[in-house]
């Protein structure tokens, strides 16, 4: 806020300095945006663990039934299934705390936070670029959390791989809350936004392959998985996690077949190109709906 000046003699008015508007300022206001979702993210436990609970349901129960369908006549062999759903069940976790994390700006309108924050002499562009870093941050530490379970799932914890999970995590992540900021920029209840985000989120979570490859899909289907965006940060790390695996080249075939397009292999550069990209368009346009609907 901006500071007092000193009143004009022989007038009762107290003139106010607004601080002029820079790239630093913007910085700050990105800065203080983080620190209170942290913040927030720290203090409630409940949601820390309630955010754990479904990836690990996937994880154990899901990839222990799958592994034992397998045994008993697929072609798992050398492999777990809960080592397949892994990298899906990472970047599910993901996609949850993300989109959920967009959320709070429909919470902060709704108790009249957010019309402080909109009165100050802050950008609104930094606002949102806040709450797009915020939702990536809290979404990355809540990934690292199932990222610390790699060792139930087969995969082994080596420093690098741990490394380059984060920081997909995070790009995707981004991505993600961006996405979440759109959806929330106009919605005035917090029961709206839930019910909306189920509807986007289980569609993007089945169409990713995190559960299952996408090779051998009917092509409505492969169509749909192609375009959503979850899909380019499933499959780097799957591709990640399997480069750190001693698997056999027709295992490899079947549960690390990768993204295609009309029957190309799309590399890994490529595909997180994609989503390096998809951040800041999807945090313009998260942008240009928040001017609109505030």
């Amino acid at each position: 806020m901006g500071t007092p000046a000193p009143a004009e003699a022989g007038s009762g008015v107290v003139r106010v300095q607004v601080p002029e508007r820079s790239f630093r300022h913007d910085l700050r206001v990105v800065k203080i945006v983080l620190h209170r979702e942290l913040i927030r993210f720290w203090h409630d436990k409940m949601r820390i663990v309630s955010t754990l609970v479904q990836p690990v349901l996937w994880l154990l129960v899901m990839g222990t039934g799958l592994s034992n369908l397998m045994a008993s006549g697929g072609p798992s062999g050398e492999i777990d299934l809960k080592t397949f759903i892994f990298p899906g069940v990472c970047a599910m976790s993901v996609m949850f705390t993300a989109m959920f994390s967009a959320g709070s700006i429909v919470w902060d309108r709704e108790f009249g936070f957010l019309r402080e924050m909109l009165v100050a002499p802050v950008s609104r562009s930094a606002i949102v670029v806040g709450k797009c870093v915020s939702g990536a941050t809290v979404a990355t530490l809540q990934g690292l959390l199932i990222v610390m379970l790699a060792g139930l799932a087969g995969v082994p914890y080596d420093p690098l791989l741990l490394l380059e999970m984060i920081g997909i995590m995070f790009l995707g992540a981004f991505a993600l809350t961006g996405f979440g900021v759109i959806m929330a920029a106009r919605i005035k209840t917090m029961q709206s936004f839930f019910a909306l985000m189920q509807m986007a989120m289980m569609p993007m979570m089945f169409l990713s392959g995190a559960l299952y490859p996408l090779n051998g899909l009917p092509t409505w289907l492969s169509v749909l998985t192609r375009i959503n965006p979850l899909t380019y940060a499933v499959d780097p790390l799957r591709q990640v996690v399997f480069a750190h695996l001693d698997v056999s080249a027709e295992l490899e075939k079947t549960f690390n077949p990768g993204v295609t397009w009309n029957g190309w292999v799309v590399p890994v550069w490529l595909e997180l190109l994609i989503i390096v990209a998809l951040g800041p368009i999807l945090t313009a346009v998260a942008i240009w709906e928040f001017r609109r609907g505030d």
